[in-house]
């Protein structure tokens, strides 16, 4: 036995030539660390995995072509107004009051709620031109007549849902069905978001109750869930739990999420799924917002003059305080914000609740146009105004009330690149069916995507095995509105 063997003791009988075989370099590189080739299959896949985590699905992007708009304030009017009462003055539709509508007029025709033949109702206000474009509009929305030459009207929209909730999804989605992404949700996957702060899509909602589709009208369908719309409160805490519990300070719950952050990327690097790399995001966005939301919302730090302008009262729910803290949010780099006012549905009391929801959102929408335009943000911001269809004019409800109507209905929209003063298409005398320049509601939305430099064509996302756009198989720019 040679001096090596002696200083060797053998254990389960392995000599010092068993043992001086087994560690070799061969067997270093084999088992340490997996081996040079498990090193190697260890680094590809978690390329790979860093290669399918974006850093920030909300990074901002610059759209295909060149835009007019940047970001979007929708203000949706949900349950329908009456385009008749407030933007169509019918003086045929006034003379046959009372009468039977023409029958050739009803052919093939379908109403919600009424029978077809019911008779004829005439507008319920006086009607006045306004602006230097010398359009007419019911006299009780003078505030926003005063804006008359920043808007496109367009007066011959029509949809195919003649219901709350699918029309209010077509709207929102360009589907009647349930899971398709929100128009929110396309902009904010098009464009990311101006603000690492706060939400790229923020939902504000006033009125008697909230939309009738629910949370589909801003929901992301089969996108990432970041691009959802996030609902904000009118009072108090924007979101809920934005405020820490007592006890738990910035430092411990800093340390919370980075622990949390850790799990969760750990196991994003195991199964890449986007959803985890979206809670990643969450959780982030949560914790600056505690520092942001609480002074973005704050509207009583707006000047006096400026909360008299909307009619904003700081602390009361309104559409009004909605409309400021969009303007404010949009200001933060926030790309889209939607204002649901759902007290539209005048069955019956159909003068009292138009004169009541005249009131509460004629004076805002023109406050917020004006406050955009004086700040210079209406150039690039667009505003569209509307609801998910329009109203009979076949009467309802004794002699005070209209039923649902999806043959026609009125629109507008603002800034970003529409034409002020303009009016598109028109209705028949009975304001019933558009006999010029009809607008389809996926034409709306493909007109909207162009404003923001988009081809609604070309905006798709593979789901299912297919690619699916906002539009669907359907859509044309409304080139006439572009300034």
């Amino acid at each position: 036995m040679n001096r090596n063997e002696r200083l060797f003791t053998p254990v389960d009988g392995n000599t010092l030539s068993d043992f001086s075989r087994s560690v070799s370099r061969r067997w270093f590189m084999r088992d340490c660390g997996m081996g040079l080739g498990g090193i190697a299959v260890n680094h590809l896949m978690q390329s790979d995995a860093q290669a399918a985590a974006p850093a920030n699905l909300l990074a901002a992007k610059q759209p295909p072509f060149p835009a007019k708009a940047k970001r979007v304030i929708f203000l949706f009017m949900g349950g329908a107004p009456s385009h008749i009462d407030l933007f169509e003055n019918k003086a045929t539709l006034a003379k046959l009051d009372g009468t039977p509508p023409p029958a050739e007029l009803l052919e093939g025709y379908r109403s919600a709620f009424i029978k077809p033949d019911n008779k004829l109702l005439g507008p319920k206000f006086p009607f006045k031109r306004y602006g230097q474009c010398g359009m007419e509009m019911a006299e009780i929305l003078p505030h926003l007549g005063g804006m008359a030459d920043e808007i496109t009207w367009i007066k011959s929209m029509h949809t195919d849902a003649f219901n709350h909730a699918p029309a209010q999804i077509l709207m929102s989605t360009g589907s009647q069905q349930f899971g398709r992404p929100s128009l929110g949700s396309w902009v904010t996957y098009g464009l990311g978001s101006e603000t690492e702060n706060l939400p790229a899509f923020v939902v504000l909602s006033s009125g008697l109750k909230g939309p009738s589709g629910g949370s589909a009208n801003f929901g992301s369908g089969f996108l990432p869930s970041v691009y959802q719309g996030v609902p904000f409160n009118s009072v108090g805490d924007p979101v809920l739990f934005l405020s820490n519990p007592e006890g738990i300070n910035r430092k411990s719950q800093r340390s919370a999420i980075d622990a949390i952050n850790v799990l969760n990327q750990k196991r994003f690097d195991s199964v890449a799924d986007p959803e985890i790399q979206t809670r990643i995001n969450s959780f982030e966005m949560a914790y600056r917002m505690q520092d942001v939301a609480p002074e973005v919302t704050d509207i009583s730090l707006e000047s006096p003059e400026t909360l008299e302008m909307y009619g904003a009262k700081p602390g009361e729910p309104s559409f009004a305080n909605n409309c400021l803290l969009a303007r404010r949010l949009v200001e933060q780099g926030v790309r889209f914000v939607e204002l649901f006012h759902e007290s539209w549905d005048q069955h019956g009391n159909l003068k009292k609740g138009l004169e009541r929801n005249c009131l509460d959102t004629d004076q805002a929408c023109a406050a917020l146009l004006k406050d955009l335009k004086q700040r210079g943000l209406l150039e690039d911001t667009l505003v569209v105004w509307g609801g998910e269809f329009g109203r009979t004019p076949m009467v309802q409800g004794g002699l005070d009330g209209r039923d649902h109507h999806s043959n026609a209905f009125t629109m507008w929209m603002a800034g970003g690149g529409t034409k002020g003063g303009y009016v598109h298409g028109a209705t028949d005398d009975l304001g019933f069916n558009p006999t010029e320049k009809p607008v389809h509601v996926h034409d709306l939305n493909a007109t909207i995507l162009h404003l923001l430099g988009f081809d609604h064509e070309r905006l798709t996302f593979r789901s299912q095995g297919r690619d699916f756009r906002l539009t669907d198989v359907h859509g044309h720019v409304v080139k006439d509105i572009l300034a």
